[in-house]
């Protein structure tokens, strides 16, 4: 069965997701670079942008393990650009150059219509402004019984996840402190909604945990 997850979140120890005062020149934030050390290490990471070498073992496992079976990708406006309001013009088209990591459609959340964007290696962008639902309905069927990866930000996994439509994250505990940002599970209370913790792993870079949200009993 398709499932929505996420993979390969990095948060902080304090418990942001993303640094404060985004921007052009600070794409994740003052200081949110920091966070996701561990994930620009490892093999996989670099093989997807042509780069030899890289770290093996649990931290590459996991970054493997978040492309594994997607068919199609959910992002927030944040996520894709820096762009505010109405698109000014089509010049923007992702943070991730002229063939971005997906390979697969991204259905984009956004309030301003744009076309669609096909980029090299089978990334195509999608923009979404009929809501988070209309979203993961459309990336369904895109991903053709494949899962859909919701790949951030914050305040779009908090929507899907208040909305117990995540079926499984994997958030990647960064041992550095921020202080102030987007703070991921700030008044989620995830045990209520259903989730519970299935895996734990802990490397010298990250201590990862995934939680799984419990399926109905059948009878």
């Amino acid at each position: 069965m398709s499932k929505l997850r996420v993979n390969c979140f990095s948060m902080s120890i304090d418990g942001y997701g993303a640094g404060p005062d985004q921007s052009l020149a600070q794409p994740l934030g003052v200081g949110g670079t920091g966070l996701h050390e561990w994930v620009l290490a490892t093999r996989t990471f670099r093989k997807l942008f042509g780069q030899q070498g890289g770290t093996t073992g649990a931290d590459d496992d996991f970054v493997a393990r978040g492309f594994d079976h997607v068919g199609a990708w959910i992002l927030g406006r944040n996520m894709f650009g820096p762009v505010r309001g109405p698109w000014p013009d089509d010049t923007w088209k992702g943070w991730w150059g002229a063939d971005p990591p997906y390979h697969t459609p991204v259905f984009v959340l956004t309030h301003h219509a744009r076309a669609s964007i096909a980029m090299d290696g089978g990334t195509t962008f999608h923009f979404v402004t009929d809501g988070m639902h209309a979203a993961l309905e459309r990336a369904r069927q895109a991903a053709q019984g494949r899962d859909v990866r919701v790949g951030g930000g914050v305040a779009t996994i908090r929507a899907y996840l208040r909305a117990g439509l995540i079926d499984e994250m994997h958030l990647a505990l960064a041992p550095t402190l921020l202080g102030r940002g987007e703070a991921l599970l700030a008044d989620i209370d995830l045990p209520a909604l259903g989730y519970e913790r299935t895996e734990r792993v802990s490397t010298p870079a990250a201590m990862h945990v995934v939680v799984t949200k419990r399926r109905a009993q059948t009878t």
